[in-house]
């Protein structure tokens, strides 16, 4: 046995005398490396080491939870019965409880999520000071944020009162760099990063440090645009953050709260006809990807939106009991959400399709209402006339109401960005509200 696996045991055998009707535990290790590097200089070098270890406890529909980020002995113990006390005091609550143990993930697929990369302090300066240099090298580049690298791995178990102890291993390696370019008086900023599960998908320091600074160039000699209403497409980059927005309106929690403004949508049209958006979270090598959720269920592919009706919500076994439903599996959230392509052909195609417009490449701002759906928020990208960029534009904001702009959607084309959770390309909205100059 693993050191983890002796710990999960222990932790085990503790509970059962403490007599709970149930019980699961989630205990986790990571470890790593990140360093940052600014004008060419070490700002931080630092190695990571955490520990987790969480409880939950049932005596009937009582619940206690209790953690600790100590894995010795008398450390569980502790967390152990201090969860089991507050499992006493709290009110009962009916919904509570684990999922059904048919359900579990009594067999837990291989992956192929762990690939621990050896990255020494010195490889890790060289590869960050590599990434910057290649920026600032760049003509109107002025100065740096910094380039950090990274590189993480993980392991996790969980296991609860049925049984079942599951584990899962990852790892996470990326490379980032941050650029400010300037011309006369005015000033940009820009980034560009590589996130994979293997090293030896990274993106070249190289390559990431020149993206970022050819994305800075290109903002300078930025124009407001006068107020109005056009079409708007958000690059790749931003997509995934737009439609994490449906599902976030989509889960459990804020259906039986009554907050979403999805409310009671199921078999209700949420996009246009030919677009849906579905979880695979067991493909292969993929970010985002996992076997079971934080409640022990074994993960399937699944519809969340089909042929743009509502599929089905997004719930853990808790939201599912309130609602009457079954789980989704989806304890943690969606695990690698696709949004389909409906259009074929890349940004610059799409940009074609749209002919005039708004290409937005950067948001700012939190100005979204959850339960209303209205949304509005600071913007950063390009006026399109002709299917061709003419001048980078700042200064704006643009708004909407989520319901209208999703099933306003004219197309999502197929450069979709691998690097996020939920993975979608451009996308084509007919119409927003674009507010700059009176």
């Amino acid at each position: 046995m693993s050191t983890l696996e002796q710990t999960i045991q222990l932790a085990i055998d503790l509970i059962k005398k403490q007599q709970a009707t149930d019980f699961e535990i989630s205990l986790a290790e990571s470890s790593g490396v990140s360093t940052n590097v600014r004008l060419g200089e070490v700002e931080t070098l630092q190695y990571h080491l955490d520990t987790s270890f969480d409880i939950n406890v049932y005596f009937g529909q009582n619940k206690g939870h209790a953690s600790s980020v100590d894995l010795s002995e008398k450390s569980l113990q502790k967390a152990i019965e201090s969860a089991c006390l507050i499992a006493k005091y709290t009110q009962e609550d009916p919904f509570n409880g684990l999922a059904p143990k048919e359900r579990m993930a009594w067999d837990v697929p291989e992956l192929d999520l762990y690939h621990p990369w050896d990255l020494d302090a010195k490889h890790s300066i060289e590869l960050a000071k590599e990434c910057e240099a290649s920026a600032l090298d760049r003509p109107e580049i002025d100065n740096s944020d910094g380039a950090e690298l990274s590189s993480f791995e993980g392991t996790s178990f969980y296991a609860n009162s049925n049984g079942l102890i599951a584990k899962a291993k990852s790892t996470r390696h990326s490379l980032h760099c941050s650029l400010i370019a300037k011309r006369d008086s005015e000033m940009q900023t820009a980034y560009d990063y590589s996130s994979v599960l293997d090293a030896k998908d990274l993106l070249s320091a190289k390559q990431i440090g020149l993206s970022a600074a050819e994305l800075a160039q290109q903002k300078l000699g930025s124009k407001s645009l006068k107020s109005q209403k056009c079409p708007v497409i958000f690059t790749s980059r931003q997509s995934s953050g737009l439609f994490s927005q449906l599902l976030s309106a989509l889960g459990g929690s804020r259906q039986y709260k009554k907050s979403s403004f999805l409310q009671d949508s199921l078999g209700e049209i949420v996009l246009p006809e030919g677009m849906s958006i579905f979880e695979d979270p067991i493909k292969l090598k993929t970010i985002g990807a996992r076997a079971f959720d934080q409640d022990g269920i074994a993960k399937q592919k699944q519809f969340f939106v089909e042929h743009g009706r509502v599929a089905s919500y997004i719930m853990s076994q808790y939201s599912a009991n309130q609602l009457g439903l079954e789980s989704t599996a989806n304890a943690g959230g969606a695990s690698n959400c696709q949004v389909s392509t409906t259009f074929d052909g890349a940004l610059d195609e799409l940009l074609n399709e749209m002919h005039k417009g708004l290409l937005v490449t950067d948001l700012m701002g939190h100005g979204i209402n959850t339960t209303t759906g209205d949304y509005s928020r600071g913007a950063q990208g390009f006026w399109i006339e002709n299917g061709q960029i003419q001048y980078p534009v700042s200064g704006i904001t643009i708004a909407g109401n989520l319901k209208t702009m999703f099933t306003n959607i004219s197309a999502v084309a197929s450069d979709v960005d691998l690097r996020s959770n939920i993975k979608a390309g451009s996308t084509l909205i007919s119409e927003m509200t674009v507010a700059g100059e009176i």
